[in-house]
Protein backbone atom coordinates (compact mmCIF):
# COMPACT_ATOMS: atom_id res chain seq x y z
CA UNK A 1 0.00 0.00 0.00
CA UNK A 2 1.89 3.10 -1.00
CA UNK A 3 2.15 6.46 2.05
CA UNK A 4 0.02 8.76 -0.59
CA UNK A 5 -3.20 5.87 -0.36
CA UNK A 6 -4.95 7.54 2.07
CA UNK A 7 -7.32 10.46 0.93
CA UNK A 8 -8.17 12.07 4.03
CA UNK A 9 -6.72 11.95 7.68
CA UNK A 10 -10.00 10.30 8.72
CA UNK A 11 -9.15 7.36 5.80
CA UNK A 12 -5.86 6.93 7.22
CA UNK A 13 -7.27 6.31 10.87
CA UNK A 14 -9.86 3.71 9.48
CA UNK A 15 -6.57 1.95 7.85
CA UNK A 16 -4.42 2.52 11.42
CA UNK A 17 -7.71 0.77 12.85
CA UNK A 18 -8.38 -1.89 11.31
CA UNK A 19 -4.61 -3.15 11.23
CA UNK A 20 -5.06 -2.68 15.12
CA UNK A 21 -7.91 -5.07 15.00
CA UNK A 22 -5.75 -7.97 13.00
CA UNK A 23 -2.58 -6.90 15.24
CA UNK A 24 -4.85 -7.75 18.48
CA UNK A 25 -6.47 -10.90 17.35
CA UNK A 26 -2.92 -12.34 16.96
CA UNK A 27 -0.94 -11.78 19.70
CA UNK A 28 -3.87 -11.61 22.42
CA UNK A 29 -4.12 -15.86 21.64
CA UNK A 30 -0.65 -16.53 21.08
CA UNK A 31 2.01 -13.68 22.55
CA UNK A 32 3.17 -14.51 26.13
CA UNK A 33 4.66 -11.30 26.30
CA UNK A 34 1.49 -9.22 25.56
CA UNK A 35 -0.90 -11.69 26.44
CA UNK A 36 0.37 -10.84 30.32
CA UNK A 37 1.04 -7.73 29.49
CA UNK A 38 -2.43 -6.85 28.71
CA UNK A 39 -4.34 -8.88 31.08
CA UNK A 40 -5.55 -6.45 33.50
CA UNK A 41 -6.87 -3.84 30.33
CA UNK A 42 -10.08 -4.63 28.54
CA UNK A 43 -8.37 -4.81 25.61
CA UNK A 44 -9.93 -6.83 23.07
CA UNK A 45 -9.25 -7.96 19.11
CA UNK A 46 -12.65 -5.81 18.08
CA UNK A 47 -11.65 -2.46 20.32
CA UNK A 48 -13.55 0.00 18.90
CA UNK A 49 -11.48 3.01 18.09
CA UNK A 50 -7.63 4.27 18.10
CA UNK A 51 -8.50 6.36 21.17
CA UNK A 52 -9.42 3.45 23.21
CA UNK A 53 -6.15 1.54 21.96
CA UNK A 54 -4.69 4.44 23.08
CA UNK A 55 -6.55 4.52 26.60
CA UNK A 56 -5.99 0.98 27.45
CA UNK A 57 -2.91 -0.28 26.03
CA UNK A 58 -0.20 0.67 28.59
CA UNK A 59 2.97 1.34 26.75
CA UNK A 60 6.03 -0.68 26.45
CA UNK A 61 9.50 -0.03 27.17
CA UNK A 62 13.22 -0.88 26.24
CA UNK A 63 14.00 -1.73 29.87
CA UNK A 64 10.33 -4.20 29.92
CA UNK A 65 12.12 -5.88 26.37
CA UNK A 66 15.86 -6.25 28.31
CA UNK A 67 14.68 -7.47 31.03
CA UNK A 68 11.87 -9.79 29.64
CA UNK A 69 15.27 -11.36 27.20
CA UNK A 70 16.79 -12.02 30.07
CA UNK A 71 14.35 -13.94 31.76
CA UNK A 72 14.03 -15.91 28.17
CA UNK A 73 17.07 -16.03 26.88
CA UNK A 74 17.97 -15.64 24.00
CA UNK A 75 14.85 -14.12 22.36
CA UNK A 76 12.56 -13.05 24.30
CA UNK A 77 8.72 -13.94 25.06
CA UNK A 78 7.68 -11.27 22.57
CA UNK A 79 6.96 -14.07 19.77
CA UNK A 80 3.78 -14.71 18.38
CA UNK A 81 4.38 -17.94 16.49
CA UNK A 82 6.40 -20.86 17.07
CA UNK A 83 10.29 -20.54 17.04
CA UNK A 84 10.68 -22.68 13.50
CA UNK A 85 8.30 -20.13 11.87
CA UNK A 86 11.25 -17.47 12.40
CA UNK A 87 13.95 -16.34 9.31
CA UNK A 88 15.68 -13.52 9.95
CA UNK A 89 17.65 -12.29 13.84
CA UNK A 90 19.28 -9.29 14.07
CA UNK A 91 20.41 -7.09 17.01
CA UNK A 92 20.15 -3.73 18.11
CA UNK A 93 22.87 -1.39 18.42
CA UNK A 94 22.93 -1.31 22.08
CA UNK A 95 23.22 3.24 22.00
CA UNK A 96 21.05 2.53 24.51
CA UNK A 97 21.18 -0.37 27.12
CA UNK A 98 22.31 -3.88 25.73
CA UNK A 99 21.63 -5.53 22.27
CA UNK A 100 18.67 -6.96 22.23
CA UNK A 101 18.05 -9.69 19.66
CA UNK A 102 15.07 -9.25 17.03
CA UNK A 103 13.44 -12.32 15.19
CA UNK A 104 11.29 -11.75 12.50
CA UNK A 105 9.17 -14.14 10.25
CA UNK A 106 9.54 -13.87 6.32
CA UNK A 107 5.94 -12.13 6.34
CA UNK A 108 7.16 -9.42 9.33
CA UNK A 109 10.09 -9.76 6.97
CA UNK A 110 8.46 -8.61 3.85
CA UNK A 111 6.16 -6.09 5.48
CA UNK A 112 9.63 -4.00 6.68
CA UNK A 113 11.02 -4.86 3.56
CA UNK A 114 7.79 -3.04 1.70
CA UNK A 115 7.90 0.31 3.53
CA UNK A 116 11.91 0.72 2.95
CA UNK A 117 10.68 0.33 -0.76
CA UNK A 118 8.42 3.55 -0.14
CA UNK A 119 11.64 5.16 1.00
CA UNK A 120 13.49 4.84 -1.73
CA UNK A 121 10.24 5.27 -3.90
CA UNK A 122 10.15 8.76 -1.85
CA UNK A 123 13.74 9.59 -3.16
CA UNK A 124 13.03 8.86 -5.96
CA UNK A 125 14.82 5.90 -6.60
CA UNK A 126 13.69 2.90 -9.03
CA UNK A 127 14.43 0.55 -11.60
CA UNK A 128 17.14 2.60 -13.65
CA UNK A 129 19.30 3.46 -10.24
CA UNK A 130 22.39 2.11 -9.06
CA UNK A 131 22.93 1.96 -5.28
CA UNK A 132 26.07 1.72 -3.75
CA UNK A 133 25.87 0.51 0.06
CA UNK A 134 28.50 1.51 1.65
CA UNK A 135 28.78 -0.76 4.73
CA UNK A 136 29.47 -4.34 6.09
CA UNK A 137 26.92 -6.46 6.60
CA UNK A 138 26.82 -7.54 10.35
CA UNK A 139 24.15 -7.73 13.08
CA UNK A 140 22.57 -4.24 12.49
CA UNK A 141 18.99 -4.35 10.73
CA UNK A 142 18.45 -1.38 8.49
CA UNK A 143 21.28 -2.34 5.21
CA UNK A 144 20.06 -5.26 5.18
CA UNK A 145 16.14 -4.14 4.63
CA UNK A 146 17.60 -1.81 2.16
CA UNK A 147 19.45 -4.24 0.01
CA UNK A 148 16.23 -5.96 -0.33
CA UNK A 149 14.29 -3.19 -1.00
CA UNK A 150 16.62 -2.14 -3.98
CA UNK A 151 16.46 -5.84 -5.03
CA UNK A 152 12.12 -5.75 -4.93
CA UNK A 153 12.54 -2.91 -6.67
CA UNK A 154 14.84 -4.11 -9.30
CA UNK A 155 17.52 -1.52 -9.16
CA UNK A 156 21.31 -2.76 -10.01
CA UNK A 157 22.53 -2.89 -5.89
CA UNK A 158 26.36 -2.75 -5.11
CA UNK A 159 27.74 -4.13 -1.99
CA UNK A 160 30.83 -2.64 -0.24
CA UNK A 161 30.91 -4.79 2.38
CA UNK A 162 34.48 -5.60 3.58
CA UNK A 163 36.33 -2.56 1.34
CA UNK A 164 38.32 0.32 2.49
CA UNK A 165 36.97 3.61 2.11
CA UNK A 166 39.37 4.22 -0.78
CA UNK A 167 38.31 0.93 -2.74
CA UNK A 168 34.54 1.92 -2.27
CA UNK A 169 34.75 5.15 -3.63
CA UNK A 170 36.97 4.12 -6.99
CA UNK A 171 33.78 1.27 -7.08
CA UNK A 172 31.03 4.00 -7.23
CA UNK A 173 33.19 5.68 -9.93
CA UNK A 174 33.87 2.38 -11.82
CA UNK A 175 29.73 1.33 -11.76
CA UNK A 176 28.54 4.79 -12.05
CA UNK A 177 26.28 4.12 -8.87
CA UNK A 178 24.42 7.27 -8.65
CA UNK A 179 22.76 6.41 -5.34
CA UNK A 180 24.60 6.18 -1.75
CA UNK A 181 23.22 4.40 1.30
CA UNK A 182 25.39 5.24 4.41
CA UNK A 183 25.40 7.07 7.64
CA UNK A 184 25.65 11.13 7.41
CA UNK A 185 28.95 10.74 9.25
CA UNK A 186 30.52 7.98 6.94
CA UNK A 187 29.32 9.97 4.01
CA UNK A 188 32.02 12.72 5.35
CA UNK A 189 34.09 10.28 5.98
CA UNK A 190 34.12 9.43 1.96
CA UNK A 191 34.93 13.05 0.94
CA UNK A 192 37.76 13.36 3.57
CA UNK A 193 39.40 10.11 2.09
CA UNK A 194 38.21 11.57 -1.54
CA UNK A 195 40.52 14.31 -0.28
CA UNK A 196 43.50 12.67 0.75
CA UNK A 197 43.18 10.26 -2.47
CA UNK A 198 42.46 13.68 -4.71
CA UNK A 199 39.46 12.53 -5.92
CA UNK A 200 37.14 15.26 -7.19
CA UNK A 201 33.68 14.57 -5.60
CA UNK A 202 32.51 17.16 -8.41
CA UNK A 203 32.98 14.58 -11.05
CA UNK A 204 31.26 11.73 -8.73
CA UNK A 205 27.98 10.27 -10.62
CA UNK A 206 26.15 10.02 -6.82
CA UNK A 207 22.97 12.11 -7.31
CA UNK A 208 21.51 10.86 -4.64
CA UNK A 209 22.78 10.01 -0.72
CA UNK A 210 20.50 8.39 1.51
CA UNK A 211 21.24 8.76 5.10
CA UNK A 212 20.13 7.07 8.35
CA UNK A 213 21.96 5.95 11.87
CA UNK A 214 21.84 9.23 13.13
CA UNK A 215 19.98 12.98 13.05
CA UNK A 216 22.52 14.03 10.63
CA UNK A 217 20.72 14.62 7.75
CA UNK A 218 17.95 16.57 9.05
CA UNK A 219 20.50 18.95 11.20
CA UNK A 220 21.06 22.12 8.99
CA UNK A 221 24.31 22.15 9.04
CA UNK A 222 25.44 18.86 8.64
CA UNK A 223 23.01 18.30 5.41
CA UNK A 224 25.16 21.73 4.25
CA UNK A 225 28.32 19.66 4.82
CA UNK A 226 27.15 16.54 3.23
CA UNK A 227 25.87 19.16 0.08
CA UNK A 228 29.23 20.86 -0.17
CA UNK A 229 31.02 17.63 0.05
CA UNK A 230 28.83 15.99 -2.48
CA UNK A 231 28.21 18.48 -4.65
CA UNK A 232 26.03 16.45 -6.99
CA UNK A 233 24.29 14.58 -4.73
CA UNK A 234 20.79 15.54 -2.90
CA UNK A 235 20.63 14.95 1.03
CA UNK A 236 17.61 11.81 1.67
CA UNK A 237 17.27 11.14 5.18
CA UNK A 238 14.98 8.69 6.70
CA UNK A 239 15.12 6.77 10.17
CA UNK A 240 14.30 3.83 11.76
CA UNK A 241 14.88 1.16 14.85
CA UNK A 242 15.67 -2.74 14.73
CA UNK A 243 12.77 -3.23 17.19
CA UNK A 244 10.02 -1.02 14.74
CA UNK A 245 11.79 -1.07 11.73
CA UNK A 246 11.95 1.71 8.95
CA UNK A 247 9.47 4.43 10.42
CA UNK A 248 10.07 7.76 8.40
CA UNK A 249 10.79 9.44 5.18
CA UNK A 250 11.94 12.91 4.00
CA UNK A 251 9.61 14.83 2.58
CA UNK A 252 9.66 15.44 -1.33
CA UNK A 253 9.18 19.06 -0.84
CA UNK A 254 10.53 20.03 2.59
CA UNK A 255 13.82 19.00 3.21
CA UNK A 256 14.30 18.63 7.15
CA UNK A 257 11.13 17.32 7.51
CA UNK A 258 10.39 13.90 8.36
CA UNK A 259 6.55 11.84 7.43
CA UNK A 260 6.11 8.90 9.55
CA UNK A 261 4.59 5.69 7.53
CA UNK A 262 1.87 5.98 9.04
CA UNK A 263 0.47 2.95 7.01
CA UNK A 264 2.85 0.55 9.05
CA UNK A 265 2.74 2.42 12.32
CA UNK A 266 0.01 3.90 14.71
CA UNK A 267 2.50 7.06 15.82
CA UNK A 268 1.97 9.28 18.67
CA UNK A 269 3.85 12.09 20.54
CA UNK A 270 3.90 12.18 24.51
CA UNK A 271 5.53 14.16 27.24
CA UNK A 272 8.27 11.94 28.55
CA UNK A 273 6.94 12.99 32.13
CA UNK A 274 3.59 13.12 32.18
CA UNK A 275 2.77 10.47 29.38
CA UNK A 276 0.34 12.78 27.63
CA UNK A 277 0.09 13.78 24.37
CA UNK A 278 1.53 16.98 23.66
CA UNK A 279 0.33 19.82 21.49
CA UNK A 280 0.94 20.00 17.95
CA UNK A 281 4.60 21.89 17.46
CA UNK A 282 5.62 20.99 21.23
CA UNK A 283 8.69 18.34 21.34
CA UNK A 284 7.83 15.06 23.04
CA UNK A 285 8.80 11.40 22.75
CA UNK A 286 7.88 9.19 19.46
CA UNK A 287 5.54 6.48 20.44
CA UNK A 288 4.95 3.75 17.45
CA UNK A 289 2.83 0.31 17.27
CA UNK A 290 4.23 -1.31 14.63
CA UNK A 291 1.33 -2.26 12.50
CA UNK A 292 2.20 -5.37 9.96
CA UNK A 293 5.25 -6.90 12.18
CA UNK A 294 2.92 -9.69 13.70
CA UNK A 295 5.65 -12.04 14.52
CA UNK A 296 7.50 -9.73 17.14
CA UNK A 297 5.08 -6.59 17.43
CA UNK A 298 5.53 -3.38 19.73
CA UNK A 299 2.78 -2.04 20.85
CA UNK A 300 2.87 1.54 22.52
CA UNK A 301 6.38 1.44 22.57
CA UNK A 302 8.80 3.95 23.72
CA UNK A 303 11.44 4.79 21.07
CA UNK A 304 13.21 7.93 23.22
CA UNK A 305 13.34 9.70 19.84
CA UNK A 306 12.61 13.27 20.64
CA UNK A 307 10.18 14.86 18.28
CA UNK A 308 7.98 17.82 17.06
CA UNK A 309 4.77 17.23 15.51
CA UNK A 310 3.91 19.80 12.12
CA UNK A 311 1.12 22.02 12.51
CA UNK A 312 -0.23 20.92 9.20
CA UNK A 313 -2.69 17.90 8.88
CA UNK A 314 -2.11 17.58 4.96
CA UNK A 315 1.36 18.14 3.54
CA UNK A 316 2.28 20.15 0.54
CA UNK A 317 3.76 17.02 -0.37
CA UNK A 318 0.20 15.56 -0.92
CA UNK A 319 0.48 13.46 2.00
CA UNK A 320 -1.68 13.42 5.19
CA UNK A 321 1.44 11.13 7.40
CA UNK A 322 2.42 13.34 10.46
CA UNK A 323 5.16 15.27 9.49
CA UNK A 324 8.11 15.41 11.94
CA UNK A 325 9.47 19.32 12.06
CA UNK A 326 13.59 18.86 12.17
CA UNK A 327 13.63 14.72 11.63
CA UNK A 328 14.85 13.37 15.21
CA UNK A 329 15.64 16.05 17.71
CA UNK A 330 17.64 14.14 19.92
CA UNK A 331 16.98 11.14 22.62
CA UNK A 332 15.98 11.81 25.41
CA UNK A 333 18.13 9.90 27.59
CA UNK A 334 21.28 11.99 25.62
CA UNK A 335 20.22 14.97 27.04
CA UNK A 336 22.89 16.18 29.47
CA UNK A 337 22.46 19.34 31.99
CA UNK A 338 25.55 21.35 31.71
CA UNK A 339 25.72 24.36 34.54
CA UNK A 340 21.49 24.47 33.71
CA UNK A 341 21.87 24.09 29.71
CA UNK A 342 20.01 21.45 28.35
CA UNK A 343 22.99 20.16 26.03
CA UNK A 344 22.09 17.71 23.03
CA UNK A 345 24.28 15.69 20.76
CA UNK A 346 22.54 17.51 17.94
CA UNK A 347 23.04 20.71 18.95
CA UNK A 348 26.68 19.97 19.64
CA UNK A 349 26.93 18.88 16.08
CA UNK A 350 24.88 21.71 14.44
CA UNK A 351 27.36 24.02 15.93
CA UNK A 352 30.65 22.09 15.20
CA UNK A 353 29.48 21.59 11.73
CA UNK A 354 28.07 25.35 10.89
CA UNK A 355 31.42 26.27 12.27
CA UNK A 356 33.11 23.77 9.65
CA UNK A 357 36.80 23.11 8.71
CA UNK A 358 36.67 20.55 11.21
CA UNK A 359 37.44 16.77 9.91
CA UNK A 360 36.60 15.32 13.10
CA UNK A 361 35.35 15.65 16.74
CA UNK A 362 35.03 13.88 20.18
CA UNK A 363 32.76 15.23 22.95
CA UNK A 364 34.46 14.49 26.24
CA UNK A 365 31.81 14.18 28.64
CA UNK A 366 33.11 14.29 32.66
CA UNK A 367 30.68 14.32 36.19
CA UNK A 368 32.16 15.82 38.91
CA UNK A 369 29.99 16.01 41.90
CA UNK A 370 27.26 15.32 39.94
CA UNK A 371 27.27 18.26 37.87
CA UNK A 372 28.31 17.19 34.23
CA UNK A 373 30.83 19.62 32.42
CA UNK A 374 32.35 18.77 28.08
CA UNK A 375 35.41 18.90 26.42
CA UNK A 376 35.67 18.94 23.05
CA UNK A 377 38.54 17.18 21.24
CA UNK A 378 38.86 18.46 17.14
CA UNK A 379 40.77 17.90 14.36
CA UNK A 380 40.69 20.74 11.45
CA UNK A 381 40.73 19.88 8.25
CA UNK A 382 43.73 22.41 7.88
CA UNK A 383 46.59 24.50 9.51
CA UNK A 384 43.98 26.51 11.17
CA UNK A 385 44.24 25.41 15.04
CA UNK A 386 43.53 29.18 16.56
CA UNK A 387 41.39 30.06 14.16
CA UNK A 388 38.85 27.39 14.73
CA UNK A 389 39.18 27.29 18.57
CA UNK A 390 38.10 30.76 19.01
CA UNK A 391 35.56 30.28 16.27
CA UNK A 392 34.03 27.48 18.18
CA UNK A 393 34.14 28.89 21.47
CA UNK A 394 32.48 31.93 20.31
CA UNK A 395 29.98 29.67 18.96
CA UNK A 396 29.54 27.66 21.97
CA UNK A 397 29.00 31.07 23.77
CA UNK A 398 26.64 32.79 21.65
CA UNK A 399 24.09 29.39 20.68
CA UNK A 400 24.38 27.70 24.58
CA UNK A 401 25.86 30.94 26.46
CA UNK A 402 28.38 27.81 27.72
CA UNK A 403 32.21 28.00 27.78
CA UNK A 404 33.19 24.97 26.03
CA UNK A 405 37.16 24.20 26.25
CA UNK A 406 38.28 23.44 22.45
CA UNK A 407 41.28 20.98 22.58
CA UNK A 408 42.94 20.74 19.09
CA UNK A 409 43.91 17.19 18.56
CA UNK A 410 46.67 15.64 15.67
CA UNK A 411 45.72 14.76 12.81
CA UNK A 412 43.73 10.59 12.21
CA UNK A 413 43.63 10.68 15.65
CA UNK A 414 40.15 10.39 16.81
CA UNK A 415 38.02 7.20 15.71
CA UNK A 416 36.39 6.97 12.20
CA UNK A 417 32.65 5.53 11.79
CA UNK A 418 30.94 3.37 8.96
CA UNK A 419 27.92 3.12 11.58
CA UNK A 420 26.69 4.95 13.97
CA UNK A 421 29.08 7.37 14.79
CA UNK A 422 29.89 7.10 18.74
CA UNK A 423 31.46 10.61 19.65
CA UNK A 424 30.07 10.90 23.14
CA UNK A 425 32.75 9.61 25.68
CA UNK A 426 32.01 9.32 29.44
CA UNK A 427 35.32 9.90 31.05
CA UNK A 428 35.81 9.36 34.86
CA UNK A 429 36.53 12.00 37.26
CA UNK A 430 40.49 12.37 38.64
Amino acid sequence: MSENSAKSREALECIQLAEIQKLLKVILSTNVFYKRKLNNTKLCKNVGSLDIFRDQCPLTTKSELALDHQENSPFGSNLSFPIENYSHAHKTSGTSGQPITWLDTSESWQWMVDSWCEIFKASGVNSKDRIFFAFSFGPFIGFWLAFEAGKKLKALNIPGGGLSSTSRLKSIFTHKANVLCCTPTYALRLAEVARTEGIDLSESPIQSIIVAGEPGGSIPSTRKALEKAWPNANIFDHHGMTEVGPVTYQCPDKPGLLHVLENAYLPEIIDTKTHKVVNDNETGELVLTTLGRHGSPLLRYRTGDLVKASKNKKCTCGTFNLGLEGGILGRADDMVVIRGVNVYPSAVEEIIRRVGGIAEYQVNLIHKNALAEISISVEPEDNNNKEITEKLSNAFQESLSLRVPIKIVETNSLPRFELKAQRWIKQKPN
